[in-house]
């Protein structure tokens, strides 16, 4: 890990004008995220877990308080493409082929024709996609579309991956499959990832740190260091070191209800 963040909040607020009056979404985060860290954020609903990803994305806009992303501003950023964005949805268009899919960011930034057909060969065998170029969407399973989502936004090879809770929606088995292959693309290529989930074991299963967060407003209530090798066979999730992060990280939540 490199000495400058990633990505760095300081007392951050962001607070949302409504009909119904002001609601405070993010509340005095101030949090490093360092090159090569797989950080999860975990919460319950609206605590403001997806908010901060999008202030990183420059999606939405701090009303106080400060963040960069590689040094530089959200706005800056982004027009620098220093992410890849994984939403809850694949949101794949259905007349576009998987690798027709995968190549739309670059036509967009105007790779070449040669250029785009050599990342997007990459990202799909990174993903294990290899063989399903021309497969549209519908003839994809719910976890092969999220894994095609993950090609696309690797796909010009940003040093920064957001991920808002990709895996939501999968049955469990599925998910414990992705979240296996996860850890093995975040090992080959070395990306900073800031992951939105509500599970703990999947917190705690594939990160190095794990931010614990309020109900609204957002508030972090802990920040917490995972003991575990980076080399992590699901029956992990299992050991006393899995299960004691596992604790503090409900605790976490538990406590978070206790503020004001």
């Amino acid at each position: 890990m490199g000495s400058a963040p990633a990505i760095s909040a300081r007392n951050l607020d962001l607070v949302f004008q409504t009909r119904d009056g002001p609601v405070h979404a993010l509340s005095d985060i101030s949090l490093d995220i360092h090159r090569g860290e797989f950080v999860s954020f975990i919460g319950p609903s609206g605590c403001g877990k997806t908010t901060f990803l999008r202030v990183v994305a420059d999606l939405e806009q701090p009303t106080g308080g400060s963040v960069t992303v590689n040094g530089v501003s959200p706005a800056e950023a982004r027009r620098a493409r220093a992410y890849g964005y994984v939403f809850q949805a694949a949101g794949l268009y259905p007349w576009r082929s998987i690798a027709g899919n995968v190549r739309l960011p670059l036509e967009i930034m105007g790779y070449s024709r040669a250029e785009q057909a050599e990342r997007v060969a990459r990202v799909l065998e990174l993903v294990e996609l290899t063989g399903f170029e021309k497969k549209f969407p519908w003839q994809l399973s719910g976890g092969m579309q999220q894994r095609a989502s993950i090609a696309r936004a690797l796909a010009f090879d940003a040093d920064i991956l957001l991920m808002d809770e990709p895996f939501g929606a999968l049955d469990e088995i599925v998910r414990d499959r992705l979240n296996e292959e996860l850890l093995r693309l975040w090992e080959k290529t070395g990306k900073t990832i800031g992951f939105v989930t509500h599970s703990i074991p999947e917190a705690v299963y594939l990160s190095t740190r794990i931010v614990v967060m309020s109900p609204r407003p957002g508030r972090v209530t802990d920040v917490i260091d995972s003991p575990l090798p980076r080399e992590r066979p699901l029956e992990i999730r299992d050991s006393p070191e899995f299960l004691k992060v596992a604790h503090r990280v409900r605790e976490g939540l538990r406590a978070g209800h206790s503020y004001d």
